[in-house]
């Protein structure tokens, strides 16, 4: 098995992204709805159902995270580590809803009369796009750095946003120099972030499904595995390699070839010493089952 401390150092690093994001995205959503209300802007109200569908995704994501660092047990002998691609799946279809509500909302209104937004909601606009745009600059590294799927959804939430409040700011600028003949804009603005929500949503959404299906992990990283591997003394070949992702942690099978003449005692030391490299080496492999093949190895 991994080492546990290297593993905890990973959900601790994911988890302060996760609860930052949660903070952020309650405050800027109770501000921009209150400034929608009273500003009489709906682009921003579109604006801070995002952010609240958001506050429910790192809610969602955090209870996820909990539950994947349970041991393993009887029931669960690989443990729970599936729980973060569920809460994702299930979050994408949670945020995608909202935004639907949301744009039906915004058509209906779209034609009719309501008052011109205030100047000072550019401003809520401009500043929500400068902090989503810092927080993706920010979870985008973590994501990257721990391989967690859903802190990268997440980063690529926050960008979207940062479009999302860059349509907002464009749209009460287009109402405030046109008048009230383009109030209109307003309404655009909130469905073109509706537009990027659903976009977002159904990306974490067939994201997370794919882990849950066991898609094979990426290019680079398998390969990293493969010559990991074929660094242990009598490793002749890596004949077959699979590695799946379930949550920040991965499993992988692989097959190994040793010179056919040598004992089942020396083959064993040898798949010992390829599992205890990769397990030490790469802190996100959680198990690894090694298979041990005739070397040459001849296919029927």
């Amino acid at each position: 098995m991994s080492d546990p401390k290297s593993i905890a150092s990973l959900y601790q690093q994911v988890t302060r992204a996760a609860w930052l994001g949660l903070i952020v995205n309650l405050a800027l959503g109770i501000v921009k709805f209150l400034a929608g209300v009273f500003g009489h802007s709906f682009a921003l109200i579109a604006d801070a159902v995002n952010s609240l569908a958001d506050f429910i995704t790192s809610v969602i994501v955090l209870l996820a995270l909990r539950v994947a660092q349970r041991p393993a047990d009887e029931e669960h002998p690989y443990g729970h580590t599936r729980a973060e691609g569920i809460a994702a799946s299930n979050v994408a279809l949670i945020v995608v809803i909202s935004a639907l509500l949301v744009g039906w909302e915004a058509i209906e209104r779209i034609t009719g009369s309501h008052q011109t937004p205030a100047r000072w909601t550019l401003w809520i606009a401009g500043a929500n796009m400068v902090i989503k745009e810092g927080l993706y600059q920010y979870k985008v590294r973590v994501g990257q750095k721990t391989g967690s799927a859903s802190i990268i959804a997440n980063a690529w939430d926050h960008r979207s946003d940062a479009l999302c409040s860059l349509a907002v700011l464009i749209g009460l600028l287009v109402v405030r120099v046109g008048g009230p003949g383009f109030n209109w804009a307003d309404e655009a603005a909130s469905l073109v972030i509706v537009t990027g929500i659903v976009w977002s949503g159904l990306r974490l959404f067939f994201s997370s499904a794919s882990e849950l299906m066991d898609v094979q992990a990426d290019s680079g990283f398998v390969e990293q595995i493969r010559q990991t591997a074929l660094e242990v003394a009598g490793v002749e070949n890596v004949e077959t390699l699979w590695v799946r992702k379930s949550g920040l942690e991965y499993f992988a099978d692989i097959h190994i070839e040793v010179d056919q003449h040598m004992t089942v005692a020396e083959g064993h030391r040898i798949g010992h010493e390829v599992k205890d490299r990769l397990v030490e080496k790469i802190a996100s492999l959680r198990d690894v089952l090694v298979h041990l093949e005739p070397f040459p190895h001849t296919h029927h």
